[in-house]
């Protein structure tokens, strides 16, 4: 699915301006929910149906699954990558834009700052893609050039439309947001859809198509002004990277974590295995729909911790941290279980994919430990803990590499392991830090309390 942030709508505004929301919202129902919430929430829909459309437009177009499987492999490789890399230059980038519109500042001299490391993060990333394009080309993509060009455009075309969302959320420009945000799923599916209409069956020509569409949104917005900052006070390094290098670790794990399923299964299938691999895909992704409704709840909840920390009032901010993680298990069990129950009938229906409900609840499961590891996460960011989300992330991609690679001789069955014991130990590894902060008496600050509500490495 397409960006799953609908956090990110927070970027723009300052602690000061999350605490008169949280403060509005208490007082009147005709505002229940901050700005931004609804446009961003729109070009998160459209992003998500979009991805689903993509899959079977592009599956039916190419012939069956055999021979989309280099393009779904393409598609979360993309999104191992770039959100990991890139998400933590669009938080940074916000962060400081809305903390200088806060002192009437202009925010053009960040902008070139955040630029300037998303152009070099960029060039070392495909540089080490390049070095070792023989291995990713013969291991991952089967021989196919073209799909691994296709995924250095791709990461190359995510860094200016992360720079630009986050210019456009520090800007208080959600509509913008969400433009950027929705074209991204929807060009894709207008570009497969030609494709499909042409005869097109080569996996490199979807592939591009995955590439290049994120930049629709992107030139879209520039060319309306949209993305136009004002000249203002030099920027320093330290105002834009004062936690980017934790952010940046925790966000390449935490990407690649949540990716890490399929990945590891296009790497560890055996000849004659492409199908199957295609149809776990294809189980992950609907295994994240409890993600995505997720951050509905945290949209309404996160703005309100916000102002309760601020006013450092932190028996009331446990208190709706615990409800936000009850809701976390009630959301996470009805994946859980309607996955079970209904989630062979659904990737029937969907994809014509055959899975276990097995198979499916396994999924979920992980999903949710995912989803409750994330929330955690935040809190520890939000005790300035940056240091130590980056190790709990560090800590549940190990624990994937190691039990994939020693619980099990079944590819379904290794994975979907290593995909719930990762979670649970990243999640484990949260709650104790959450803990050692609490008890050592940390306090929120602004900086760490919009990091915290930012802080999701979720794209797909």
């Amino acid at each position: 699915m397409a960006n799953l942030n609908v956090s990110d709508p927070f970027k723009a505004t300052s602690l000061a301006a999350l605490v008169a929301i949280s403060d509005e919202q208490s007082s009147s129902s005709r505002a229940p929910l901050p700005e931004g919430t609804i446009p961003v929430g729109i070009g998160l829909l459209v992003a998500g149906l979009a991805s689903f459309a993509f899959l079977r437009v592009g599956k039916n177009a190419m012939g069956g699954d055999d021979a989309f499987a280099p393009v779904l492999s393409l598609w979360f490789a993309t999104f191992a990558l770039a959100p990991g890399f890139f998400l933590p230059l669009e938080q940074e980038l916000g962060r400081a834009i809305s903390a200088r519109r806060a002192l009437g500042q202009g925010g053009r001299p960040v902008v070139r700052k955040v630029a300037m490391l998303g152009a070099l993060l960029a060039t070392l990333v495909i540089a080490i893609v390049l070095a070792f394009g023989g291995v990713i080309t013969r291991s991952y993509f089967d021989g196919d050039w073209v799909l691994l060009l296709a995924l250095v455009v791709a990461f190359a075309s995510y860094a200016p439309v992360h720079l630009a969302r986050g210019i456009a959320s520090g800007s208080g420009r959600f509509r913008a947001y969400a433009v950027v945000m929705g074209a991204d799923g929807a060009v894709r599916v207008i570009l497969c859809i030609i494709l499909a209409v042409a005869g097109a069956k080569s996996a490199g020509a979807y592939g591009m198509a995955v590439a290049l569409a994120p930049l629709a949104g992107f030139f879209y917005v520039l060319s309306r002004g949209q993305l136009r900052t004002d000249d203002g006070p030099p920027a320093t390094w330290s105002e834009v990277t004062p936690n980017l290098g934790w952010l940046l670790l925790g966000s390449v794990f935490a990407a690649g974590l949540v990716n890490a399923g399929p990945v590891a299964a296009n790497l560890l299938k055996a000849d004659g295995q492409e199908e199957l691999v295609t149809q776990f895909g294809y189980g992950v992704l609907l295994s994240r729909i409890p993600l995505f409704l997720f951050q509905a709840v945290q949209a309404a909840l996160l703005p309100r911790l916000a102002g309760l920390a601020a006013r450092n009032q932190l028996a009331e901010f446990r208190a709706g941290f615990r409800k936000l993680m009850v809701i976390v298990v009630g959301v996470g069990a009805a994946g859980v279980i309607g996955s079970f129950l209904i989630g062979p009938f659904v990737i029937e229906k969907m994809y014509g994919a055959t899975l276990t409900g097995r198979t499916m609840a396994m999924l979920a499961f992980g999903s949710a430990l995912y989803m409750a590891a994330l929330s955690m996460a935040q809190g520890v960011i939000a005790l300035k803990g940056h240091a130590l989300v980056a190790l709990g992330w560090g800590v549940g991609m190990t624990t994937f590499v190691l039990v994939t690679w020693l619980s099990s001789d079944n590819l379904f069955e290794r994975i979907e392991w290593g995909l719930v014991a990762s979670s649970l130990a990243a999640m484990l590894s949260f709650a104790v830090s959450l803990r050692f902060r609490l008890r050592a008496g940390v306090t929120p600050t602004a900086d760490s309390m919009m990091d915290a509500i930012i802080d999701m490495p979720f794209e797909s």
